[in-house]
């Protein structure tokens, strides 16, 4: 028959389906995250996700600035544990020195405190806790608690008709998948964990940065919009580990994930209606936008 050439068409490779590999949430914005095998959904987010917040007390009557870790690299060593009644909250350094927090304790009181642009009203939780958190920071703040009653908007450029969110920077959920996190480590040096970015939603089975196109996806039951590529920052720096601030992964991400000099990792979400998720779910994706990043 000879040496002819035979062109064999490859056979196609069936993607898993995604799925729901883990929930996490950071009851007190900007400290330690906790991961759940399950979680409630409701309006402002996942239950308990940034709904207490530090920050500076106002003077003269002004609302409170918020505090974070690009400013206070020690938040990353204090950790945050749920119980059925309580936060846990401690130093790493110093985990006998614990503070417990009622799941249902703030005060009568509002005050105004600011988040990035806005300006909501806030519940003081306790004095005691104010004690703590002043200790522990060196310098005096207050903790508080963002009422049910607030109703911080989400930007109007990106919610769906009245969407809300809580003391998060701007979106009720961040969602990132695993191969994502895989694709960046196989540029770094030093590989990172996905703790370094924050995410309330961690899926797999996906190919990487494909979140990008997801606007609407479907997690077992409970649909969700995805609105925007999420910008990050300088938090993204510090070793959650240590505290310590160095330059990746922003040094690397910068080479193929900036656009209009921001770059990006993630997706941000809005959940469309309240309900529960569980870890293992599956996620379906029900509509796609082109992505703003192509991967290179």
């Amino acid at each position: 028959m000879g040496n002819k050439a035979v062109l064999l068409r490859p056979k196609s490779v069936a993607m898993p389906t995604p799925v729901l590999k883990e929930i996490r949430i950071y009851p007190i914005k900007s400290l330690g995250g906790i991961s759940l095998p399950e979680a409630v959904i409701e309006e402002k987010g996942l239950r308990y996700d940034r709904r207490w917040m530090l920050v500076k007390p106002g003077e003269g009557g002004s609302p409170g600035e918020f505090i974070t870790q690009r400013t206070y690299a020690v938040m990353a060593l204090i950790d945050v544990e749920l119980t059925p009644e309580h936060l846990r909250v401690y130093h790493r350094h110093r985990p006998d020195d614990v503070l417990e927090i009622g799941l249902n304790t703030q005060s009568d009181e509002r005050l105004d405190v600011i988040v990035w642009d806005d300006t909501v009203a806030a519940a003081p939780v306790s004095a005691g806790a104010d004690q703590w958190f002043s200790r522990v920071m060196g310098f005096p703040c207050r903790l508080v608690r963002m009422p049910e009653e607030t109703r911080r908007p989400v930007d109007s450029k990106y919610a769906q008709l009245d969407d809300i969110v809580s003391f998060a920077d701007a979106y009720p959920c961040l969602l990132v998948s695993e191969e994502s996190l895989q694709e960046l480590n196989r540029r770094l040096a030093e590989p990172l964990s996905m703790i370094r970015f924050r995410p309330n939603l961690i899926v797999e089975g996906t190919l990487p940065y494909e979140e990008d196109t997801w606007y609407r996806f479907r997690i077992g039951s409970h649909d969700f919009y995805g609105v925007k590529p999420c910008a990050r920052c300088v938090l993204t720096t510090i070793d959650p580990e240590t505290g310590q601030k160095g330059k990746e992964p922003l040094r690397t991400l910068a080479t193929y994930r900036s656009l209009n000099n921001k770059i990006y990792f993630g997706q941000n979400a809005i959940p469309a209606a309240v309900g529960r998720l569980r870890v293992g779910e599956p996620v379906e994706v029900i509509e796609r936008r082109e992505a703003r990043l192509p991967f290179p």
